[in-house]
């Protein structure tokens, strides 16, 4: 399986994934051409070969219109301050969401969550693009939200809002699209000491939001005596949302290896983020186009609940958005019969539906797992049949068409409209878009 190592051993901010993905082999000029689409004009991407404690790598930079200072280094900052992130004229160089009317940004102002998601929805990018890099806004949002205590609609954005760090994130999900969508593994997470200077004062390492980004995730941190802060919430929510498993290299078959440099000089490793592009077990076995991601399994036991109640439960969590809700029979301690209560759902929202289950449930507890999923790649279309329009989702794999699955409320339409067993309109309609795709 296409496997890409992140080896984080000197944390990750967004400028160095990019730079590391650069250097694994994302071309330049499609990395420039892909976030054009975004349709922001008022920068300039830079990347240059430099070293880093005599490590060659990349480095990348996002030049600001009308920005006057040298992007290829950093800006004097104060001693407890960091420059890892951005290399652009700020009070600090920590990314960082605000409550509204906290302080204003010099180059973009703010936007707030919503406005972000809308400017990728309105780009011309891929969906995977889209859907990954709303995902990694929305991490970043739900930290901010918990910061501030605000819901996460009313989080506005500053540094993170700005335009050199939407085209980090969205510039993040590109390279690793461009890259093929390999499965991400990384190191442990290995966090600095000290404190930086943000919009709420002097706080320390690790900071409010790279901590509640790595927390949701439940990602363990570990810090080490290097004296700057290593992870930015940027770098955190890219680890979050794409990293499938944390721990030692295990294997790993190396075809490439990629170094994405920071700015600063570091005290105790060089600032560089090494990524491994190659082949783990079983690539060659599981080359597949199928989609990939990530649910967390809810689970109890209950030997004391009635059927109304789970059934309410059910109907309950669904109108949630929970991806699946079921129970079934099981047999429990003291012989007596009961049910095993399954949801599955988004890892944000996971805290959401165990917290409904301990309290729409008689359950003292919910057992919780992070899943992979592997998915067909997935459309729906619309057929013509003799009974009428059906709606159909067609599923592919490596091109070749697996399932075309009629829509069962579609065909529940046409069959009270024709007056035809729904069997008949379900095997026309498989019938016709098999033939048709």
């Amino acid at each position: 399986m296409k496997t890409l190592y992140l080896d984080i051993f000197s944390g990750i901010s967004g400028d160095m994934f990019i730079g590391a993905m650069l250097d694994l082999g994302v071309k330049f000029d499609a990395l420039e051409a892909e976030l054009k689409k975004l349709g922001l004009d008022e920068y300039e991407l830079r990347q240059a070969r430099k070293s880093k404690s005599y490590i060659e790598g990349v480095k990348f930079d996002v030049v600001l219109e009308g920005d006057a200072n040298d992007h290829s280094h950093s800006h004097a900052a104060e001693p407890d301050e960091h420059s890892h992130e951005h290399s652009h004229a700020h009070s600090h160089d920590h990314d960082h969401a605000h409550g509204p009317g906290q302080h204003d940004h010099s180059h973009a102002g703010s936007r707030d969550h919503a406005q972000i998601c809308q400017l990728i929805d309105a780009s011309s990018l891929s969906d995977w693009v889209k859907e990954k890099a709303k995902a990694v806004f929305h991490r970043v949002a739900v930290a901010e939200g918990k910061v501030h205590g605000l819901p996460v609609e009313s989080v506005h954005f500053h540094e993170v809002g700005a335009v050199d760090s939407i085209v980090d994130i969205v510039g993040g999900c590109i390279c690793l699209e461009l890259l093929g969508k390999p499965r991400v593994l990384a190191a442990p997470v290995t966090e600095g000491t000290g404190f930086v200077m943000c919009a709420h004062g002097r706080f320390p390492v690790p900071t409010m939001a790279t901590l509640e980004i790595l927390g949701a995730r439940g990602v363990r941190v570990n810090q080490c005596d290097e004296p700057h802060e290593l992870v930015t919430p940027t770098g955190a929510a890219i680890l979050a949302e794409f990293v499938e498993e944390f721990g030692l290299m295990a294997g790993v078959v190396a075809q490439k290896v990629g170094y994405g440099l920071g700015t600063r000089d570091n005290h105790t490793r060089p600032n560089v983020l090494r990524a491994v592009l190659g082949e783990s077990a079983g690539g060659a076995a599981t080359n597949h186009d199928w989609e990939t991601d990530r649910v967390v399994v809810l689970e109890t036991n209950l030997d004391d609940v009635s059927a109304e109640v789970l059934g309410h439960f059910v109907e309950t969590a669904l109108a949630a958005h929970a991806l699946d809700v079921f129970h079934t029979p099981i047999h429990m301690k003291k012989n007596r019969p009961g049910v095993l209560l399954s949801v599955i759902c988004s890892e944000e929202d996971a805290d959401l539906f165990a917290e409904m289950i301990l309290c729409e449930t008689s359950a003292f507890g919910v057992r919780r797992a992070v899943m992979e999923r592997r998915k067909l790649q997935r459309e729906t279309i619309e057929v013509d049949t003799d009974f009428g329009k059906v709606q159909v989702k067609i599923g592919r794999l490596n091109g070749r068409l697996i399932h075309a699955a009629p829509e069962y409320d579609s065909c529940a339409r046409v069959a009270r409209e024709s007056r035809k067993p729904i069997r008949e309109i379900m095997e026309a309609a498989s019938r016709v878009a098999r033939a048709a795709v």
